[in-house]
């Protein structure tokens, strides 16, 4: 697997795409800085910052969109110039073909994106440590779902990015914001739950409208597991030119 990782990192780390990553990572830290220099001490700040910023910004917008950008060309780039069957011809299993392509998107993306959830939450909330870990954990935990979602969209089709896109503003943003039970068959639903089960004192706003912990963790391993599985049987059954 190590040579399959090395090339989908080769890939998928362009200067553009990172730069693009890297300046959507640090889009929160920056604003929380800035907020928190100048908004006043009131009751309501708390409040708008975890809807407006943290919800809102990092978990609805730039987590999936940092994602996509990575995991849909895991193999859509391969796809689209047909150089797939290379690698399907080689003799081994589509598991260690699938897994290393995951990994390289999670690899990448990790990081940046749990470091800014953990630097935008202590600059913008007083919510110690322990509010800082629930965020960068629960963002890790999206990074994953998200991720095999969207390496199974590039590898059934060339359109993946505009479909990840129509599922990121439409059924994560807009759907999943006015219908609660979508929440519990949402990556984003699932992210809240997970931020709001490990620290619910430190974020008792979103307390109303985040489903169960335990569904939450169970929803992520179920949703990662299944996409991992279709991704798996789609390498093994498509045509490859």
């Amino acid at each position: 697997m190590g040579p399959i990782f090395r090339l989908a990192f080769h890939q998928l780390a362009g200067p553009r795409r990172l730069a693009l990553i890297f300046v959507l990572a640090a889009l929160p830290v920056a604003l929380s800085a800035l907020v928190a220099a100048i908004a006043d001490d009131n009751a309501s700040y708390e409040k708008n910052y975890i809807n407006t910023l943290l919800d809102g910004m990092l978990v609805a917008s730039i987590l999936p969109i940092v994602t996509m950008a990575l995991a849909t060309a895991a193999f859509g780039n391969e796809v689209e110039d047909r150089t797939l069957s290379y690698l399907v011809a080689r003799p081994i299993s589509s598991v260690a073909i699938v897994l290393p392509k995951l990994l390289t998107s999670i690899v990448i993306a990790g990081p940046l994106l749990v470091l800014s959830g953990v630097a935008a939450t202590v600059l913008g909330l007083d919510v110690g440590v322990q509010g800082a870990a629930a965020v960068g954990l629960a963002l890790f935990a999206g990074l994953v779902v998200y991720s095999t979602i969207f390496t199974w969209a590039g590898l059934v089709s060339t359109r993946a990015l505009a479909f990840a896109l129509v599922y990121v503003f439409l059924w994560e943003g807009l759907i999943s914001s006015f219908l609660g039970g979508v929440r519990y068959l949402s990556v984003r639903g699932y992210t809240l739950g997970i931020i709001h089960g490990l620290d619910d004192d430190g974020f008792a706003e979103i307390g109303d409208r985040v489903i169960e912990f335990p569904v939450a963790i169970a929803g992520s391993v179920a949703v990662t597991i299944i996409f991992f599985w279709l991704t798996v049987r789609r390498l093994r059954s498509m045509d490859v030119p």
